[in-house]
Parts: C-alpha cells; structure tokens; sequence
C-alpha cells in the first residue's frame, strides 16, 4: 500500500493535471478524482503484492526496475510533454544509443535517483511478510472487489472516460508504458509478421536512370526558405532548380512515417515496400542510413553509418550525415544496371540537441541551444540550432545533385521528404510522438523537395502531397509497368 500511495503522489501528477483540465467541475468531478485515486491504488496495491508475493526476490528487482521506469518517465513527460502511446514505446525500443544518450542530463540523473531510488532502497530494507496462501486469497480478492465497484459506480461516466482514454492512459505510470510495450510488440510482430507481395512489375525503357531519395529526419515544412520562411535556410540549392511541394506526414513517429513513404496506399497490413518491391523486378537497390525504423529491407546493398565510418575513416565528415555520400558517385558509376535506386536515411534535424548534428562551419544562425533539456532553453538559441541543421539538410540534398550531374548520360532524380515535423516549443510542446488525431501541424506539415535533370518530368503543381506519393513517384520517373501504379499518385505530369 504505500508503494501504491508513492507511486500516486509522486508519479501520477501528470495524469491527475490533465484530468481535472478536462472535467466540467461540480460534484462528477469530484466523484471522478475520488474514484481515479482510489482505482489507481486498488490497481497498483494488486500489481505490486502479487508480484512481491509470487516473485519474492525476484518481485523486489521487477519493482525497483518499476520504479526506476516511473521517474525516467515523469522526466519526459515534464520536460518534453509526451504521451507514452504504444507508438512512443516503438521509438523508445527501437532507438539507437546514440540517439538515446542525447536526452542523458543532470536532471534526469536527479529524477531517478531522488525519486526512483527511495522506493528501491524501502523495498529491499524493509523486511516482508509474505503471510499464509489464505490472506493473499483474501486481500487480492477485496482489492478486485473494490475495483469492480468503482467501475459500477462510475458506469455513468464511462464515455468521458472513453473519448479521454488514449491521453490520460498514456500518463499514468507504470501502466502506460507496460500496457504500450506489449501493445507495440503485438502490433510490430503482427504487421511483420510476413511481407504481402504485391503484383509483378516489368522495366519497358532502355535508359540509363538513377533515382536518390533521401528520407529526411523532423524537418519541418515552416523552416525552409522555399515555403516563406524569413530566413534563408536553403542558401545551397537554391541555384539548384527545386520544386518544393508541401506534404503531410503520415505519422509523427519515424517508424510509422517510414513505412508509409515506402507503401503505395495506408493499410494496416505490411505490403511489399518499394526498394523490395523495386529490387525484386530487376532495379539496383541500396540502402545507406545513420537513423533506423525502416520496414524489413530484402536486399543485399543495406549500409550502416559505422560501415561507412570504417571504409572511410578520413572523411572530413565522419561523425555527421555528410559520411552518408561517401563513395555514392562511385558506386552510381560502376553499377551495371539500368536502373538505380538510392535511398540516403538522415538524422540531421533530431532533437534534443541539434547542435551536435552539423559540423562547425554550418553554425550560420547564433547563439545555439546546447541543454537537451529543451524546456527550459532559451527559445531563439533552440531556433538557431534546429535552423542550422536544416541548412546542413540543404547541403546533402545540394552534394547529391552535384554528384549526380558529374555523372553523364544519365537521367536522374533527387527526391527529399521528411519523415514527420517538429515541436519546438509551440503549447509547451517538444519534438514530435503525439497520436495523430492530436498532433500540432509542427509535427505533421513537411517538405517536399524535388529535382531532375529529364526537362521532360514537369511536376505537378499539387496544393497538398501525401507520402504515400512516393511510391507511385518512383515507379513513375523509372517508367515501370506496373499494376500498382496510380498516375493520378504520382507528382510527374503526363
């Protein structure tokens, strides 16, 4: 019982803020809050003594790693705003070191161990009496008891519970991220369970055509030059001849926006993705990435930033995306099909700390933000530092098609859309992760960009691109026939 009253009043503050925000007041709030405590410590009172009770030992190091899970979620949740959803818990399972240790500061050293330890610390000290099979029976079975009264009695209020269910569910601790790992796991093993293959595809051109795209990583639509932004942000391409079209994420979660930008259509169901899709009939495919959260890839040519860093370790750019074009001119050159595609997966513009992700002469834009504890940054330093990543974006996008005219007699395309936007302090919000039906057009408005030297491929001038277009874009420019591809899907004109 008193680690259920702890994990309340220490933990579940969050949970309660948003609560009340969302009641009408009255006496049904009361009630409501009432009932909240009470089914939160019936809850946690049942977890936690049949884990100590079946587990022993073994039920004191689960607790503790409850605990601990507890204050490192209180941390984001107060620093960043998240909501710890089962696409959350994809992103944090999925994450790299690398990307995980740039949230790491004092303050969430602070959180885990002046409000995880205490609790680990009385677990282990406090001497336990584990009691007869009789009171377990007996206490576990009230606890249920209460449980299911208050449910009854709060029948009432069950449709306020369900419309406000995914946004407090995802506050409350332990429960929300022990609910969304096993909700994330079910669903990942559901959809990759078996790739659908879609219908058979054939190459009918002769030419010689290399399509690059580069999946860029929280670039934000608003922050680019092309779309009316008042500084200048794409100094690089801007002789370059683009077309910026602007285009809405899928998903705020690179996993999700990932995958939807490699399928034709939204589907629940995991179809065959376009490199595969594209490799299978017979085009060159290759895969260079410094990010993760792609779909299962089926082709050989999949590398790494540290592969890279180990075939060119005296690459001026060793520790940023620019390593990611290493050798890409000569590896155009030599293949020996007519058909290459490219795919370049970036990093540069994730957060916390944006500064890291660009070498030095990039830093166009000061001061910068250097805390990853964005909330209390100042809000012109964290712009300065995101700014600057996206003019390094605009380099890459520059370096590739400045590789790609080295290379004649060739018909090629540089394609460059986002996985998802970014928060940067707009409503107190952080980064990106919030559900869709919620998410600020930060997170989900997102450039666009493209460039061919064929002056035959006109564009079409789209108000609004899906990323689902990129499927049918691709497939297009390499004129393939295909029974997937829609032409009224693709940007190109006909």
């Amino acid at each position: 019982m008193a680690l259920a009253a702890y994990t309340i009043v220490v933990f579940n503050l969050p949970f309660f803020q948003h609560a009340l925000l969302r009641m009408e007041g009255g006496w049904n709030t009361w009630q409501l809050t009432a009932s909240a405590v009470l089914m939160m410590l019936g809850v946690d009172y049942f977890f936690y003594y049949v884990i100590l009770y079946l587990g022993r030992f073994v039920g004191k190091c689960l607790i503790t790693l409850t605990m601990i899970g507890n204050a490192i979620m209180l941390y984001f949740v107060n620093c960043y705003e998240v909501l710890v959803t089962a696409g959350m818990m994809g992103n944090v399972l999925g994450t790299q070191y690398s990307e995980a240790s740039s949230f790491f500061s004092w303050t969430l050293g602070a959180y885990a161990l002046l409000l995880g330890l205490p609790p680990c610390i009385y677990i282990f000290v406090r001497k336990t009496d584990y009691g007869s099979g009789r009171r377990f029976l007996n206490r576990t079975g009230c606890s249920v008891a209460i449980l299911v009264t208050l449910a009854l009695v709060n029948m009432s209020n069950w449709t306020w519970i369900d419309q406000n269910a995914t946004e407090l569910g995802s506050l409350i601790a332990p429960w929300s991220y022990i609910v969304n790992t096993c909700r994330y796991y079910n669903s990942s093993m559901k959809k990759k369970a078996k790739e659908i293959q879609l219908p058979d595809g054939r190459i009918v051109t002769e030419s010689r055509d290399v399509c690059v795209l580069i999946i860029g990583e929280s670039a934000r639509r608003d922050h680019f030059r092309y779309f009316g932004y008042s500084r200048d942000t794409n100094p690089y391409t801007a002789n370059d001849s683009l077309t910026a079209l602007p285009a809405v994420a899928a998903a705020t979660n690179t996993i999700s926006a990932v995958r939807a930008m490699m399928q034709p259509a939204p589907s629940d169901e995991l179809y065959e993705i376009l490199p595969n899709y594209l490799y299978r009939i017979g085009v060159d495919v290759s895969w260079r990435t410094s990010n993760w959260g792609e779909p299962p890839t089926h082709f050989p040519n999949y590398v790494k930033i540290g592969q890279l860093r180990e075939l060119y370790p005296n690459a001026d750019q060793w520790q940023y995306d620019g390593i990611l074009l290493c050798g890409l001119e000569d590896e155009i050159r030599a293949c020996d099909k007519k058909k290459q595609f490219v795919v370049i997966h970036t990093y540069t513009n994730h957060g916390p700390t944006y500064s890291t992700n660009y070498p030095p002469q990039f830093e166009v834009f000061t001061p910068v933000c250097k805390t990853v504890e964005m909330s209390r940054a100042n809000h012109m330093e964290l712009l300065n530092a995101y700014d600057n990543s996206i003019v390094y974006t605009d380099y890459l996008i520059h370096a590739v098609i400045s590789q790609l005219r080295n290379i004649p007699d060739c018909r090629s395309c540089v394609l460059y859309m986002s996985d998802h936007g970014e928060s940067l302090g707009e409503n107190n919000l952080y980064m990106h992760g919030l559900p869709m039906f919620m998410a600020p057009k930060e997170q989900t408005e997102i450039p666009f960009l493209v460039w061919t030297n064929d002056k035959s491929m006109k564009t079409k001038h789209l108000p609004l691109v899906e990323q689902y277009c990129l499927y049918h874009s691709v497939l297009d420019f390499f004129s393939i026939d295909s029974p997937i591809l829609d032409f009224s899907k693709s940007i190109f004109k006909h």
